[in-house]
């Protein structure tokens, strides 16, 4: 059998962490910042976790991670 590929668009957004769960980036960071609080534009900067439903679906997406 020959290897599986990772879904390129999968492997560059989620990272898993030690615990299994992977970990996503936060959307509404990139324009249009001038009108977004202080307050939200620093807690945007962290990551987030994939949600329970969407996990099984990013698994399959990055077979080797």
């Amino acid at each position: 059998m020959p290897k599986m590929k990772t879904k390129s668009g999968a492997g560059k957004r989620f990272k898993r962490l030690g615990n299994g769960r992977l970990k996503r980036g936060q959307s509404h960071r990139s324009h249009i910042l001038t009108k977004k609080s202080t307050k939200r534009k620093r807690q945007l900067r962290n990551p987030a976790l994939i949600a329970d439903a969407d996990f099984d679906r990013a698994k399959r997406m990055l077979p080797y991670r």
